[in-house]
């Protein structure tokens, strides 16, 4: 069993190492947690670049000790020239998950570092940007290793990634991936990040660095200008909460997958199961699990454009109505629709018990593929979740937001403890979410919870059944009663897995101060604090 990390007063959580240490440092210098988490977020845009990047989006929580939690929601539109016609005219039937036709949406990562540092002020931090990016400036500029992760990945779609503009050049050697420890230098992005800290990060979005990057994409003929970069602010919102045995559990709202998160929570709670990793406690998630993904797709569109309260559907008896359709002795048809996603997830708390969850993505592996040729950035394709359909949950229409996975998550106890946590993985995020709370408030430690076996239902990477797919260090007994309750078992043949989530969880305590904290042994991260 896996021992977990306990900091006197703070710590941080990251599936880079790297990331995780400018956190520490930040912290170290007398930063608060948010500071750190800006720091974390520009190391790793650098140097785990096929799970995230600059030119991605984040999402924000933020517990205060007074028991606020705020939410920044940093996410881009669809650029001005996105538009149904223009891709039905050029022949597609649905967005191309590659290439410019791919880069559609406005990168919206670093206008949540700015709205984060605003905040970050407010609560007394007085660390400059030369100090929150320049580990992230050094790396780039001065080289990084190509981690285990990046080295092993089979991306997506390969042969339309390296046609994308830039992507061959920048990432691959000889035409194949690195090995692991290459020294990889990135000068254009640290351009990009030297000039952010003597301008400000607004001018990614309305400066000379926003002249370039929207230059870049002029040049590959993507449908994101100037004037959608300039209209970009990212956004405080109001927090989704559901009640989860003795604790608050919060997440985004809509145009993230936050409501199928706290669904699943919601319904696990009222169907009563005793003990974490039994044969009720896997049933249960995996057929909550189902009915939150068919919430989800029926609701979560662009807040503009909603046609119910998602609120509505925490509601208690809106819970105890979809609880009571649940069978414990059988499983529920899966019919949902698929998703994938490459994402990262951190999470940080303070001495003075600031607790952060953030999650940043370009969405599929290496997003778009294009490399901006100017400034280095290469682009998100989060826009590949729109539908060529006016009639669409998510239909494509300039200045729409798309539907996102992303979703970072926060538990506030009773008792005082607060806990971020989250994990990457596309449509599998709610569900890795709840199986690694479940575990930690069903008795196991936050190593354990962390660590132990996973499962996802639906497809994956590589593989285009919705089966339930298993890690291979599940009881086999346990297996086979699910088998022959309809659980339909896909064994993967590994017993960690980069598709079944990197998954983080810190639990600050109240009475001593101190931090547990755990980042999945399926990354290449880990915990670090003071």
């Amino acid at each position: 069993m896996p021992e977990t990390p306990v900091f006197s007063t703070a710590a941080v959580a990251a599936p880079h190492h790297l990331a995780a240490q400018s956190g520490r440092d930040v912290l170290a210098q007398g930063g608060n947690a948010v500071e750190a988490m800006v720091a974390m977020a520009a190391t790793i845009a650098v140097v785990y670049p096929h799970m995230n990047g600059i030119g991605g989006d984040g999402f924000w929580l933020v517990a205060e000790p007074n028991g606020r939690v705020r939410a920044f929601e940093a996410c881009g539109p669809a650029g001005e020239h996105a538009t149904i016609a223009r891709y039905r005219e050029k022949g597609y039937d649905a967005l191309p998950p590659r290439g410019p036709d791919a880069a559609i949406t406005v990168a919206g990562a670093v206008g949540g570092w700015r709205l984060a540092c605003d905040y970050a002020r407010s609560i007394g931090g007085a660390l400059p940007l030369a100090v929150l990016l320049g580990d992230a400036l050094r790396y780039a500029r001065d080289g990084y290793p190509v981690s285990r992760s990046e080295a092993h990945y089979a991306p997506k779609e390969i042969e339309a990634l390296k046609a994308a503009p830039g992507f061959a050049e920048f990432f691959l050697v000889d035409g194949k991936s690195p090995p692991e420890g290459l020294s990889r230098r990135a000068p254009r992005v640290a351009d990009v990040l030297s000039h952010l800290i003597n301008a400000g990060l607004d001018d990614f979005y309305r400066g000379d660095v926003a002249r370039e990057i929207a230059a870049d994409l002029a040049e590959i003929g993507a449908p994101v200008t100037r004037a959608d970069l300039a209209r970009f602010e990212a956004r405080v919102v109001e927090p989704l909460s559901v009640r989860y045995r003795d604790a608050t559990v919060y997440n985004l709202p809509p145009p993230t997958q936050g409501l199928a998160s706290l669904v699943i929570l919601g319904l696990y709670e009222r169907l009563k199961v005793a003990r974490a990793d039994s044969l009720e406690h896997h049933h249960a998630l995996i057929e909550a699990s189902k009915r939150a993904l068919r919430i989800r797709d029926e609701v979560v569109t662009d807040p503009a454009h909603l046609t119910a309260d998602p609120a509505s559907f925490l509601a208690p008896a809106a819970l105890e109505a979809q609880a009571a359709r649940i069978r414990m002795d059988r499983a529920a048809p899966f019919p949902l629709p698929p998703g994938d996603g490459d994402t990262i997830w951190m999470g940080a708390i303070d001495a003075q018990g600031v607790a952060v969850s953030y999650i940043q993505s370009i969405y599929w592996e290496f997003g778009s593929g294009c490399v901006l040729r100017r400034t280095g950035l290469h682009w998100q394709n989060r826009g590949v979740s729109f539908a060529l359909d006016e009639r669409a949950r998510n239909p494509l229409r300039p200045g729409r937001k798309p539907f996102h996975t992303l979703n970072p998550a926060l538990a506030r106890f009773d008792d005082g403890r607060v806990a971020p946590y989250g994990s990457m993985g596309g449509d599998g995020q709610p569900q890795f979410q709840a199986q690694v709370l479940t575990r930690y408030m069903g008795g196991q430690g936050v190593a354990d919870a962390v660590d132990g076996p996973r499962w996802l239902l639906g497809r994956t990477w590589g593989s285009a059944s919705t089966s339930l797919k298993v890690e291979d260090r599940f009881d086999p007994s346990l297996l086979e009663r699910l088998s022959r309750m309809g659980h339909e078992i896909e064994e993967m043949g590994a017993p960690y897995l980069d598709a079944l989530g990197h998954a983080g969880l810190l639990v600050k305590h109240p009475r001593n101060g101190h931090v547990e904290a755990s980042h999945d042994p399926r990354s290449d991260g880990g915990a670090m604090g003071l």
